[in-house]
């Protein structure tokens, strides 16, 4: 069962497995004809309950493959509602779904790839307060999230509830897939034990995600689930594996358990969930910042502005430069007026002309990248530097939309 030789936990061990119906019988034909399923593993997979955290473009595929196969109860968390940019990835969503709730969307479409399967909706957040209830109700959770302070929240719950997690994770061309479970194996924090510094990593908004990946690795996300709940195969306990969808070429590497990890080792110094910040969004500004007049002088300019204020600026005519450190590629899709390019992939000898007295505000996609420069431009001694939050994406839904959206 895993690349080791001790046999993983049965998940299932103490529980009455229910029968299938004649209809059931006939849909999943194909799976009964495998030995490795038969009647019995089947009838696992419909006694077994999984909790999907996130319906998007790693939980699309994962819902429809878990529902296809046959998995008795599926748990979705998600608070999100369905997003025009979402439909590149996301199959689960149509363009008649824009607006709605997606784990509504998600169980109108599952029910109709399955309607002899459970599906419950948690239309919430997972956060400290409610992440080891859910977790509780479930024998294993796949998680599908995008961000670092849900991971680790996620992790944690399933380490404190001794329950496996099927992690995921996609970025530009390259995606990961792996099972974390302590007590057998290690868990994701004895991989990354603490969450990246602030800026340091692009969300997927920012650096982009080619539409197929999600789907590669979703689907191997729910075959792992699907090996675990029939106790069949090799997991990826003690594995990662890193898909390059543009090399074309997959790669495993091992896991070791950590005798350092915070929360699953002999030493472990968390033993209650936490939250964990967000760790891959700038710095917002606060409510004072916002509320303070901006002189000429380059010293009192905030370390972050808004559009709104931006807006003002450019009425009143004030000298400032506009820069914009997104990529070539990215500035031909849309750009704001009178804005210059300098891609933050260039470097930062490109910038050494704007540590003079001269405000610059500095702007990317959604924030993150510009706000790394304007960290740099105050380090060379540009006071008048400031990042302008929520970045062109803010510009186009609060100022002008004729800008286009990505």
């Amino acid at each position: 069962m895993t690349s080791s030789e001790a046999p993983l936990p049965d998940l299932l061990a103490e529980r009455d497995l229910p029968e299938l119906g004649h209809e059931e019988i006939r849909r999943y034909g194909r799976h009964l004809s495998l030995s490795e399923v038969g009647m019995t593993g089947q009838r696992r997979l419909k006694a077994a309950r999984v909790l999907m955290i996130g319906t998007g473009g790693l939980g699309s595929p994962v819902g429809l493959y878990l529902a296809a196969a046959g998995v008795g109860r599926l748990g979705m968390v998600d608070f999100d509602r369905v997003d025009e940019s979402n439909l590149q990835r996301q199959v689960l969503f149509g363009q008649s779904d824009l607006g709605r709730p997606k784990v509504e969307v998600a169980r109108e479409r599952l029910s109709e790839i399955n309607p002899h399967i459970e599906l419950v909706l948690h239309d919430e957040r997972l956060t400290a307060d409610n992440a080891a209830a859910l977790v509780a109700q479930y024998d294993l959770v796949v998680d599908g999230s995008d961000n670092f302070p849900t991971r680790y929240l996620v992790n944690d719950a399933c380490v404190l509830a001794g329950k496996p997690c099927v992690w995921g994770a996609v970025q530009r061309f390259e995606g990961q897939v792996s099972v974390f479970w302590a007590g057998p194996g290690p868990c994701y924090r004895c991989l990354f034990p603490q969450p990246p510094p602030p800026g340091s990593v692009p969300n997927c908004a920012e650096a982009g995600v080619l539409g197929m990946l999600p789907g590669m690795i979703g689907t191997m996300q729910a075959n792992e689930v699907v090996k675990l709940l029939l106790g069949q195969g090799e997991a990826l306990l003690g594995r990662l594996m890193i898909v390059d969808a543009l090399g074309a070429n997959v790669r495993t590497v091992r896991i070791q358990k950590s005798p350092d990890c915070p929360i699953c080792s002999a030493d472990a110094t968390i033993d209650t969930l936490i939250a964990v910040g967000e760790a891959c969004e700038a710095p917002t500004m606060t409510e004072s910042d916002a509320e303070k007049p901006v002189a000429e002088s380059p010293s009192s300019i905030p370390f972050e502005i808004d559009v709104l204020m931006l807006r003002q600026w450019q009425a009143e005519g004030r000298d400032f430069l506009l820069i914009d450190v997104r990529e070539p590629h990215e500035f031909e899709i849309c750009q704001i007026e009178g804005s210059e390019l300098m891609p933050l992939s260039k470097g930062p000898d490109q910038f050494a002309a704007l540590t003079g007295e001269q405000p610059v505000v500095v702007h990317c996609h959604h924030g993150p990248r510009s706000s790394q420069v304007v960290a740099y431009l105050r380090q060379q001694g540009c006071a008048g530097a400031t990042n302008l939050a929520g970045g062109i994406d803010a510009w186009s839904l609060q100022i002008d939309p004729s800008v286009p959206r990505y």
